[in-house]
């Protein structure tokens, strides 16, 4: 077995499968090849630099003599890819070997989630962005982006990559009156369950985002102006029109008036 992996930048998760059932019959009775995490007995996941691996072997009915090695201690470094490590002995003149699986994970240690602008009026456009560095498999990732407690955008990935990954999430979205009574938050959920490992989960510090009243355009406000200042000119132009009408009928309807253009017509 090889007693050094290959060294990761970070600290994977590293998922270990039950082992001990028999896998072969020598000679001399059942042989049982082993791996044991140590320290620790039973321990299914450890995540760090370096763990050390117990490879042992058992042969119930072959004497056992006190200079006989029934064991050999690996030390094994992080590993940043799925390995298979075996562990071979010989039982009754015949050679078993344990194949032992290693699945490598980089769960979510951080979401951070961002606003963007962080203060918007009502009916413009923000934008959601939550952003989980370093995580893999992508494909057992789920990040969903929520308002309160109302889901906006649940999104699943596809990724068949090895090495870890940003996993990043961008929604668009409307702004309304009612956004700024609520947090915004983002999760991260990874489920290993069909892979033997359990669920790692998530969430982002809250953010507010700050609701403002729309603004009206200088150039719609400049137009609204000028229409009302042609408005009133209109307006006095009538008035003044009928002003002018009524003086110039009560002149002409003058007693006076009538008698000089009756005369006039009689010359």
């Amino acid at each position: 077995m090889s007693e050094q992996g290959e060294r990761s930048r970070g600290h994977p998760l590293i998922r270990l499968p039950i082992v001990g059932s028999p896998i072969g019959q020598g000679s001399g009775g059942v042989c049982c090849p082993m791996f044991s995490v140590l320290p620790g007995s039973g321990e299914k996941a450890f995540e760090g630099p370096e763990r050390l691996m117990n490879c042992s072997g058992d042969s119930p009915k072959q004497p056992v003599l006190e200079s006989q090695t029934q064991w050999k201690l690996f030390k094994v470094y992080n590993i940043s890819k799925d390995e298979e490590l075996l562990c071979s002995f010989t039982c009754g003149g015949k050679q078993e070997t344990k194949v032992f699986h290693i699945t490598v994970f980089y769960p979510p240690k951080q979401v951070l989630l961002m606003l963007s602008p962080t203060s918007v009026a009502i009916g413009t456009l923000f934008t959601i962005e939550c952003r989980v560095p370093a995580v893999g498999p992508l494909e057992c990732l789920t990040v969903t982006l929520l308002r309160g407690t109302d889901i906006l955008c649940n999104q699943t990935f596809v990724g068949t990559a090895l090495s870890p990954q940003d996993a990043v999430v961008t929604h668009n979205t409307t702004a309304h009156r009612e956004d700024g009574l609520y947090n915004f938050s983002c999760e991260a959920l990874m489920d290993l369950h069909s892979r033997g490992g359990g669920l790692v989960h998530r969430v982002s510090d809250p953010q507010r985002l700050e609701v403002k009243e729309p603004i009206p355009d200088n150039q719609m406000v400049t137009i609204i102006v000028i229409m009302r200042a042609l408005l009133l000119l209109f307006v006095t132009f009538i008035l003044l029109c009928f002003v002018f009408t009524q003086r110039w009928h009560h002149h002409w309807s003058h007693p006076f008036m009538e008698n000089r253009w009756g005369n006039q017509w009689k010359q």
